[in-house]
């Protein structure tokens, strides 16, 4: 299977980066084709200026910038995303990525006044979130998992129909043990073994 593995840590020694690379090596040693994107390490922008506003909706500017990540997103068939719970959400470098790739006309057509909005990432089958979470999973409940939803709802929907998700996140992050951070670094290579 073809897996694009989205990393989003500011730290390569971060206990992000461990699960990060745990779950590249799992899933390598799987046999799958797997291409792996660090925003940070790359300098991803996430910044949506004005211009990229203004060209969003044009399927001849709006990949400006953006054809590696574009192509990235039209070849895979799994999607697993790395990176801390910041705020209960996305770090804001990853929210950027989603705001300035996932752009129309590439994973949706925008809807019309006699059509709804269209997926077009139907070729996805698989999506998994790997995080950490300072919060405890009774806050987070409590707060609602507003990245949690953003991806395996919001992506999620323009996904296969049969799309499969996975939410692996370690709580209680700030307090976690090593042994605790051991345990999460081995589901996570359990449940993307099984892919």
């Amino acid at each position: 299977m073809r897996v694009l593995l989205i990393f989003c840590h500011p730290s390569g020694d971060s206990f992000g980066a461990s699960l990060a690379a745990a779950a590249r090596e799992t899933l390598v040693a799987g046999g799958h084709d797997v291409r792996f994107t660090d925003l940070y390490s790359e300098g991803f922008d996430p910044v949506l200026t004005r211009q990229r506003w203004l060209d969003y909706e044009d399927p001849q500017k709006n990949r400006a910038g953006i054809e590696d990540h574009v192509g990235n997103l039209e070849w895979a068939e799994a999607m697993v995303f790395v990176y801390p719970t910041w705020w209960y959400g996305l770090p804001a470098m990853l929210k950027g990525y989603l705001d300035r790739v996932w752009v129309p006309h590439v994973t949706f057509d925008i809807p019309t006044e006699t059509r709804p909005m269209t997926p077009r990432m139907q070729h996805v089958r698989k999506l998994a979130v790997v995080t950490s979470c300072g919060a405890s999973w009774w806050i987070s409940k409590l707060i609602g998992e507003p990245g949690r939803k953003t991806i395996l709802r919001g992506i999620r929907a323009l996904c296969a129909p049969t799309c499969t998700t996975r939410y692996m996140a370690l709580y209680n992050m700030d307090t976690a043990t090593p042994s605790a951070r051991e345990k999460h670094i081995a589901k996570v290579r359990k449940v993307l073994g099984r892919w």
